[in-house]
Order: C-alpha cells, then structure tokens, then sequence
C-alpha cells in the first residue's frame, strides 16, 4: 500500500494535479488565509483563557460542510455549558503550519482541540506526546509518520471514522428509487472519506436498478481539490447539458462547481455531503449523504467533562449504524437527512429508507468501503470512470 501511495502521487504531480488518486494526496491551498485566529463575530471567547478550541483544514468555517459543521458543534457546546471557545485557521497548507495553529490554540488555554481531517494526522503524530494534558480529537484520520510507516495514537487523542459507504449506499439507492437514471459523482480529493462516499454511492445505484429492472449510467470523476474549479465546473456543465440528471458533489467547496453545472439544466438536482446542505440550494439539493460530525464532536465533549476520555482515548471509533462512541447510548452516525424542509424525494419514502438501514445494520445488505477497488456491479449499471477510482 505505501509503495502504491508513493507510485500514485509521483504521478500525479507529473500529470495533472486535478485528477488525484492517492490514498493521502495534498490538496491545493485555498486563498491566502490571515495569520491570525479569527473568531466568528457572534463569539466572544476570553483571549487569554481559550478552553475549547478548533483548528481548521484548508477550508474555513463557512464552507458548509466539514469545518462549519464541526466548529459549530464546538461553539453551541460551549455556548450551552458555559465554556470559552476560539478557532484557528493556519496560515498555510503545510503540516508545520496546521502545528503552529494548534500551538497557538494550546497556548491560549485549550484542554481540548479538534482537528477536522485527515491533513491533521502528521501534525498530532508529532505533537501528541508532548501535550499530554491536552485532549485532541481527530476527525476522519489516525495519527502518524509522514511517510506513514509508524501510527500511533495516545491515550490523549481520540480518532473518529465514518462508515461513509452506508451514506453513500443510502443516496445512490434513493436517487433511482426516485426515477433518475443518469447520474454522476463529482468528488474532491481521492482520499479515503470521500472514496468510502462514492464507492457507496456506485453500489446503491446498482442495487436499485437491479429492484426495479432499469438500467443507470454514472460519470465518476475526482476535481482534485476541495473547491471549485475552472476544469470541475466546465466539466459539470458538459455533464448536465448532456443530459445527466443528478450529481453527488462530494468534497467541501468543490459543489459550488456542480452547482454552476446543476443551474444549466431546468430539473438538474445535486446531492449534498458530510452535512444536510438543503440550506445551500433549498430548490436543488435533492437530499444530502451525512454523517453525524456534530453528533461525535459534541459526544466527545460530553465524555471528556464526564472524566470519561479514557473510554475513546488511544481509540479509533469507526461510526456508522447502531454504533456507540464510548458509553454513550448507540446512535445512527450515517444516513440521509429526514426533516420536513430537507426530504425532497415525492416517489422514494421514509418507510424504505428506514426498511433499507435496517437491513445494513442487521448484515443482510452488504455495503463495501474497499477504497483499493471500484466495486463489482452488474451489468445494469454502466460507469464512466473519468478518473481512476482509486490509487
């Protein structure tokens, strides 16, 4: 796997780097962020007694999606319990910066961090160990070596990963189940979360255009970025004008690219990610692949002031249906928005989806995360893999 990892990035700088396929690439940096923290205008936390703090990815905390979901599951915890709270944004794409800021957060007082995103593995690897008073909580990733041949998490650090599959799984199978047949998924970076996402999305479809006897085709494509581009978004309009019907934006900003692509087409619909984005195109989005990030931030926040972080501490929880983080009652951590004002679905209805989690949890419908493979499909279900689908 790591000769595989290496292979694949020396290729993609080489050549392009919009078409990503490693396991762990490095995005490219969005716009120039400021050098100091900033806080949202609505929180007024004490400067020199930071408790709670966030430090974000790239992306900031309006990206809503990874980092606006986590930040605000911080900032309405502390709110409610009366703890001072601050976010920090590095200053650069660089695990040395991502260090600095989470120094500077240590610094101002926090007894906890979070860290949304695998770019933060390398960066609590290294500092773990030497704040041992403080709690770090890592989304999606497991601290390690740079060139990942040694991981290791504390007692200090505890890591959470998602079952995105099921997600996934849940929104590619609903998609049909509604009528769509044309389909396609617009990913970010090719990185494990997102590739969990899409290979879910890829087995779902299958799945109901087996039920209902259809045939389906998807374009599958990586942007290589956690943003919009000029290539995406090109590359969604030619999608929508000739003729697909919905696509599964599934990586931070970069569904501002589908969105441009969604808007050719008078019906064109697109499927959010990570959080219920219904709010970012009420008339569009047609239901969102989720998973429960301000469920697990606030679930470790509970557990560390009940003196319970050694029950998730030197641990990786891998969330998805049923599960349980900690001694905390079990919950769903994946699945689809079902709110009055987010279910979009007229044919596809909330019995079957309960129906269809209800048979993942139970086993009896298998749903795949291998990332190393584009998974089997029948032969109702046609793939255009424009890029790779995995390294």
């Amino acid at each position: 796997m790591k000769k595989l990892l290496t292979s694949v990035l020396t290729s993609a700088l080489l050549l392009s780097a919009l078409t990503s396929c490693g396991e762990k690439p490095t995005p490219e940096p969005t716009a120039e962020p400021s050098a100091q923290p900033t806080v949202e205008p609505t929180t007024e936390p004490t400067p020199a007694g930071v408790e709670l703090a966030l430090v974000t990815d790239v992306g900031d905390i309006d990206d809503e999606s990874f980092n606006q979901s986590s930040w605000e599951a911080l900032r309405d915890y502390a709110v409610e319990n009366n703890k001072t709270y601050q976010y920090y944004r590095p200053t650069a794409d660089s695990t040395d910066a991502r260090e600095k800021a989470i120094k500077q957060a240590i610094d101002a007082g926090a007894k906890v961090v979070v860290c949304p995103g695998y770019l933060f593995e390398e960066a609590i690897y290294n500092l773990q160990g030497n704040y041992s008073n403080v709690k770090f909580l890592l989304l999606d990733g497991e601290p390690h070596t740079a060139d990942y041949s040694t991981y290791e998490t504390k007692a200090n650090t505890a890591c959470v990963l998602y079952q995105e599959q099921v997600s996934g799984y849940l929104a590619g199978y609903a998609a049909v189940m509604e009528g769509y047949r044309s389909l396609g998924f617009c990913g970010g970076m090719a990185v494990p979360a997102v590739q969990r996402f899409g290979t879910g999305y890829l087995q779902g479809i299958d799945a109901a255009a087996n039920e209902l006897g259809v045939n389906a085709t998807v374009n599958y494509y990586y942007a290589g970025a956690f943003q919009a581009t000029d290539d995406a978004t090109a590359k969604m309009k030619e999608w929508y004008g000739s003729g697909t019907e919905v696509v599964f934006a599934c990586g931070g900003k970069v569904y501002q690219s589908v969105v441009e692509g969604c808007n050719e087409k008078a019906d064109g619909k697109w499927i959010g990610v990570d959080v219920d984005q219904v709010s970012v195109d009420p008339t569009r989005v047609l239901t969102s692949a989720t998973k429960g990030l301000r469920a697990s931030v606030q679930a470790a926040l509970e557990l560390y002031y009940a003196d319970k972080w050694s029950e998730i501490g030197g641990k990786t929880a891998n969330l998805g249906l049923g599960s349980t983080f900690g001694s905390l009652e079990a919950r769903d951590y994946v699945g689809l928005p079902t709110g009055t004002n987010s279910w979009k679905f007229a044919t596809f209805t909330q019995a079957t989806l309960e129906t269809l989690m209800a048979n993942i949890g139970n086993g009896s419908v298998v749903v795949s995360g291998d990332v190393e493979n584009a998974p089997t499909l029948s032969s109702k279900t046609t793939v255009n893999y424009i890029s790779a689908f995995a390294g």
